[in-house]
């Protein structure tokens, strides 16, 4: 009998069904798969964990302006200082020089001068937006766009950020993160505490992850004290109201960054990746 040929267009003593003994001699198993370390999932679960603590830390800030134990011009002046301070380390990190740099600083203050007086115009009716609902239904909602806020933030790697392309989930995570701070802005008592606690979700879901992108590619030592100083904030905070709260969220902060990425690791042991002759060849464009 002649030996089996792959090739249609003959006709071979041969079934259809007919699988050759060297099928599987061409067989590559996990060939572009990279196994992770411990410690490097750790460390890159810095993002998630930042994340996490800023959802805490904005609950732990409108909790406190619900019971009138802080001061809205004492939260817009920390926003205030924090912002100046983002800036000038985001700037002395760019790349940008020249008339690049003074032309995107131009355009910061003009994006800031404009945010606030939009904000502060739109604080009273933001206030009454949704003072009809009932609190029960502002919690619910609140606690939904608040977890969209967290599924659909941007996690992705320093090669990812230096492509400099913002994601679509990024901006539907700012977007969740500050309807959230406007629903809850309906159980305030003053205009002034509604314009500081949307300033401080602006500042937390929309400059903040900028701040941490730009640390992805220039300093991993910055952003790794960037996520203690989450960390700490977020438990002083949760600390300070209840010790239920202070025990939720060390579990949770615990469990992201040293249990989930025991989980990976365990489970990429199960990881097969099958490669052979048999896959669809891929045509390249010249």
């Amino acid at each position: 009998m002649s030996e089996w040929q792959r090739i249609l267009w003959r006709e071979q003593p041969f079934p259809d069904n007919y699988v050759p003994p060297s099928f599987l001699a061409d067989l590559r198993l996990n060939s572009n798969f990279r196994p992770f370390t411990y410690w490097s999932l750790v460390g890159a679960s810095g993002t998630l964990i930042q994340h996490i603590c800023s959802i805490s830390i904005l609950l732990s800030v409108f909790i406190k302006l619900y019971t009138n134990q802080l001061d809205p011009r004492l939260l817009v002046l920390i926003i205030t200082s924090t912002f100046i301070v983002g800036y000038a380390l985001c700037e002395a990190l760019s790349e940008e020089e020249g008339r690049t740099l003074r032309e995107t600083r131009a355009k910061v203050i003009k994006s800031c001068i404009l945010v606030f007086l939009t904000l502060i115009a739109l604080s009273p009716v933001l206030r009454t937006l949704t003072a009809p609902t009932s609190s029960d239904s502002i919690w619910a909602l609140s606690a939904f766009l608040l977890f969209l806020c967290l599924v659909l933030a941007d996690f992705r790697g320093p090669s990812a950020v230096r492509k400099r392309n913002e994601s679509l989930q990024h901006v539907l995570s700012m977007n969740a993160g500050l309807a959230a701070s406007i629903v809850l802005c309906s159980r305030l008592s003053d205009n002034l505490s509604v314009f500081a606690l949307v300033l401080f979700s602006l500042e937390l879901f929309g400059l903040i992850p900028i701040f941490r992108n730009q640390l992805k590619i220039t300093s991993s030592v910055i952003s790794h004290s960037l996520t203690l100083v989450f960390i700490a904030i977020a438990v002083a905070l949760q600390a300070s109201i209840s010790a239920l709260a202070t025990i939720t969220i060390c579990s949770v902060l615990v469990f992201a960054m040293f249990c989930a990425p025991g989980l990976m690791i365990w489970a990429q042991q199960h990881k097969n990746e099958i490669r052979g002759p048999w896959d669809v060849a891929v045509p390249i464009v010249r």
